[in-house]
């Protein structure tokens, strides 16, 4: 049995539903936060951005680190973008590396019966087309089903 993702109106960081959930977004590989959907993540919880900053440099493509802010939430940091876009790099959301990252934050949600919770990553600030990166989370959480809520921000 294969699950859908399930598309949802308001606030990833207050994600619906009972039991443990993993909120996903994706951060890149120079220790940057301060754009996108981390500025709501640290507006909420302070935990995930202090972690990855205090891992600059440590962490690389593909890498996830799963930050625990709640007794039924935990924040995965999935390092899925190289660098920062510019005119240089349009594009610096990278497929494969969110395809490994998924793969860990599935092994994550099949341990503690998580749902997936978060914002259509890697299509902002990454520069990549939604339909590549939800076919990513098909194949990778819905195909193991595993339930996968992504949010729009209502009026967006």
């Amino acid at each position: 049995m294969t699950t859908e993702i399930t598309y949802l109106k308001g606030d990833a960081t207050y994600p619906v539903g009972e039991g443990q959930k993993i909120i996903f977004h994706a951060v890149n590989t120079v220790g940057a936060w301060g754009r996108g959907f981390v500025l709501a993540i640290s507006k909420r919880w302070k935990e995930p951005e202090e972690f990855y900053l205090s891992q600059r440099g440590k962490w690389f493509l593909g890498d996830v680190q799963l930050v625990r802010v709640a007794d039924d939430i935990t924040v995965a940091n999935m390092v899925a973008q190289r660098a920062l876009r510019s005119q240089w790099n349009p594009v610096p959301f990278d497929p494969a590396a969110c395809e490994r990252c998924m793969e860990k934050v599935a092994e994550a949600a099949l341990m503690t019966k998580a749902s997936i919770h978060g914002p259509r990553l890697g299509s902002g600030l990454g520069g990549m087309r939604w339909g590549t990166v939800a076919h990513i989370i098909e194949r990778t959480l819905c195909s193991k089903d595993i339930p996968v809520y992504i949010y729009d921000l209502e009026g967006k």
